[in-house]
């Protein structure tokens, strides 16, 4: 099948659910690879993503989205929540994830935010690894279908890649016919600048989210391009003149660990060589202001 074939179909795909519940790496798992850092720690996607995957019979552009959260009333904390709900408005299809194992109050809140949604909703039962009791899984399913009329109610593990084939399947129903939206080679829409900022919060997160959980973001001052050289100065804002001195630890150890760790999963994620320098500053109330927000990339949500 080719896109010229009138069989060929191509949609929007919003992914949406609560924070931490698998959305970011259920999408690199169906791109196979990384467009969306993905950690354990919750609210790691702040920004919407689309991730593009080409088939020879469909081309499915999925939404990845932060998780819709309650509670919170920083301009961060609306900046999350209105960028996660105004992905909704004029997508093909809602895929919404909870997890197999357990249903939480905050998604019950997910649930009511799809209440007014036009467009046919999927329900993702993701982390069906955690099940111990595979018999579970459908009294899960029928739980499901008792919550809402879903178009369908799908089963995956995203961290292990199972059945996700199952679950295109079911989306690829719902898209309307017609040619590709974006060229073969289009992977995403975001740029060298942007993913580079993402991976360097990522190590962050991954190392400092018990001690800095939300309270730092990345600005990528520099990014030169020689050949497959890249030279990027980048700056971690943080809050606190004590969030500073936890980033750079004790003799700038920490800040050394970080960087290397950021500069590996670059040149693995972007095919380059990577020459990273950080500088780390405070601002405060950064993550409440609404200006310094927009200066730093968040201006997605209008």
């Amino acid at each position: 099948m080719t896109a010229s074939d009138s069989s060929h179909v191509a949609g929007f795909v919003a992914l949406v659910g609560r924070p931490n519940v698998g959305k970011s790496t259920l999408l690199n798992a169906i791109l196979g690879r990384k467009v969306s850092i993905a950690t354990r720690k919750p609210q790691t996607t702040r920004h919407r993503i689309l991730g593009i995957h080409h088939r020879d019979d469909a081309q499915i552009v999925y939404v990845d989205t932060p998780g819709l959260h309650q509670g919170g009333r920083t301009a961060m904390n609306r900046y999350l929540n209105d960028a996660a709900g105004s992905a909704l408005a004029d997508v093909d299809l809602v895929v919404m994830l909870s997890e197999a194992n357990r249903w939480l109050e905050a998604d019950d809140a997910v649930l009511s935010r799809l209440e007014g949604i036009n467009a046919p909703v999927i329900s993702v039962l993701n982390k069906v690894d955690r099940l111990r009791d595979k018999n579970r899984l459908l009294p899960r399913i029928a739980e499901m279908a008792e919550r809402r009329s879903f178009a369908a109610v799908v089963p995956v593990s995203a961290s292990r890649a199972d059945n996700l084939d199952g679950l295109e399947a079911e989306i690829v129903k719902h898209l309307p016919a017609g040619p590709p939206l974006f060229p073969p080679e289009q992977v995403t829409d975001r740029g060298e600048r942007f993913m580079v900022a993402e991976l360097l919060r990522e190590q962050l997160t991954l190392m400092l989210g018990d001690e800095l959980p939300y309270a730092s973001t990345v600005e990528i001052e520099a990014l030169e391009s020689e050949g497959r050289l890249r030279r990027i100065a980048a700056v971690i804002w943080v809050e606190r003149p004590g969030q500073r001195r936890i980033v750079i630890g004790e003799g700038g150890e920490r800040i050394k660990r970080i960087g290397a760790a950021a500069r590996k999963e670059i040149e693995r994620c972007l095919g380059v060589r990577v020459y990273l320098k950080t500088w780390v500053k405070v601002r405060e109330g950064w993550s409440d202001d609404a200006r310094m927000l927009q200066a730093l990339g968040y201006t997605e949500a209008q």
